[in-house]
């Protein structure tokens, strides 16, 4: 592959089945930290020092070896952090055939954190009508999605964010019931009773830590935690250590851990439930947008301090 003042010229070789992408948008997300740390135990790929980051993106194909793909398709799913990626065909490659949302969506609402949102909540949530519902990082590009999830099945729901920007984001667009800001909160088990003084049925967990021990003390007889994200672990060199692990016990808690890419084959089932409430305004989402690749570092690192407010976005190219 070639590119020169911005044309590119490319021979795929006989037989192959790459194709040649354009980012369009990236996706800045939290998970990324783990493939950078020696040993991790995640699945999802690992970094090499000096060579692009893999994450989720937003694409248009301009040359294809797969019938699949054809050029000038939209698309959304594995890429690299660089302007033009070759990737495999065997990558996960979602075509996007709905463009009358904007098509940064891909990386979020109607991409990996929104299926992540869907299929923790309804799925391994199993929520029901007038149960309680906690969402720690709520304001993120999963938590501002499972809130409204919850609101439309006609739970009470409450989430935790880390300034009053975001608890107000969370109270006045999204629908919640209540937020509080954690970083206000010497007593995290105080501050539950106060919302909670019923317990917790549902505790969408995205931050882990001293949070997920003091939820512990709060669940009710046979909750349920959907575990999607422990981002207060990720930068820690001596993770913390939950003390009430116990409570899974006395309270027959179901706690579940999940990827996305484990029910990708929902995705049309997703598509069909939540595009109308995306069309109707009855599901609203807040991007944190960044221009330029040179800036994508920063806005990754951002993540972990709480400075983006909503899903953290990187723009490459529009089209």
């Amino acid at each position: 592959m070639k590119i020169v003042e911005g044309t590119i010229t490319l021979k795929l070789p006989e037989g192959s089945k790459e194709v040649l992408l354009k980012n369009l948008y990236l996706s800045c997300d939290p998970y990324m930290r783990l493939i950078m740390t020696k040993g991790s135990a995640s699945d999802l790929g690992a970094f090499t020092p000096s060579s692009p980051l893999t994450g989720y993106g937003v694409s248009k194909v301009l040359e294809s070896g797969h019938s699949d793909y054809k050029k000038d398709d939209l698309v959304w799913g594995f890429t690299k952090w660089e302007e033009y990626s070759l990737v495999s065909s065997t990558q996960i490659l979602f075509k996007i055939e709905h463009t009358d949302v904007p098509l940064s969506y891909y990386t979020g609402i109607l991409g990996m954190p929104g299926v992540t949102a869907y299929v923790g909540f309804f799925e391994i949530g199993s929520p029901k009508k007038g149960e309680n519902v906690f969402i720690s990082a709520a304001s993120g590009a999963v938590g501002q999605l499972v809130g409204q999830f919850a609101k439309l099945t006609g739970c009470y729901v409450v989430g935790s964010a880390g300034s009053k920007e975001k608890v107000d984001l969370l109270k006045n667009k999204f629908g919640f019931d209540d937020a509080f800001n954690y970083k206000e909160e010497p007593d995290l088990d105080a501050a539950l009773k106060r919302y909670f003084p019923e317990g917790i049925d549902i505790y969408f967990e995205n931050v882990g830590g001293k949070t997920l021990d003091a939820v512990l003390l709060n669940m009710r007889v046979h909750g349920r935690i959907p575990v999607c994200g422990m981002i207060s672990q990720y930068n820690l060199t001596q993770l913390d250590g939950i003390t009430n692990l116990a409570n899974i016990i006395f309270k027959r808690v179901r706690m579940e851990g999940f990827l996305a890419n484990d029910f990708y084959h929902l995705y049309p089932k997703f598509l069909e439930f939540l595009l109308p409430h995306i069309r109707e305004g009855k599901v609203v989402y807040v991007e944190d947008i960044v221009e330029g690749l040179e800036n994508g570092p920063t806005a990754l690192v951002g993540l972990f301090s709480g400075r983006n407010v909503g899903k953290q976005v990187l723009v490459v190219a529009r089209e």
